[in-house]
């Protein structure tokens, strides 16, 4: 588009001016309460994930892989991270035996 020009952003003093929200104070924080305190069952409702293990069997790590090796195991689906975790578990116990 020849004529197409890039938009301004929008400042901090036009958001101000178009919003609703009341600036919050110290007592307002003070007030406030937890979501799950407020709404329990709609707390419990929408809770994601599973929760802390009982007794955890894995070690949360980060590790720099090969775009290669990613892109391997990520085109055999869902669960290519516990598809690592077990080659790698395998190769673990072919050195140990050897």
């Amino acid at each position: 588009m020849p004529n197409a020009r890039k938009k301004a952003a929008y400042s901090k003093k036009d958001l101000r001016e178009v919003s609703d929200n009341p600036k919050l104070t110290r007592a307002d924080f003070a007030r406030a309460r937890p979501f799950a305190e407020v709404f329990p069952d709609l707390g419990a409702s929408i809770r994601k994930g599973r929760g802390p293990n009982k007794s955890p069997t894995k070690k949360l790590v980060s590790l720099r892989l090969s775009p290669e090796v990613i892109e391997h195991f990520k085109s055999t689906g869902s669960g290519w991270q516990s598809r690592i975790d077990e080659t790698l578990r395998k190769a673990v116990k072919r050195k140990a035996s050897a």
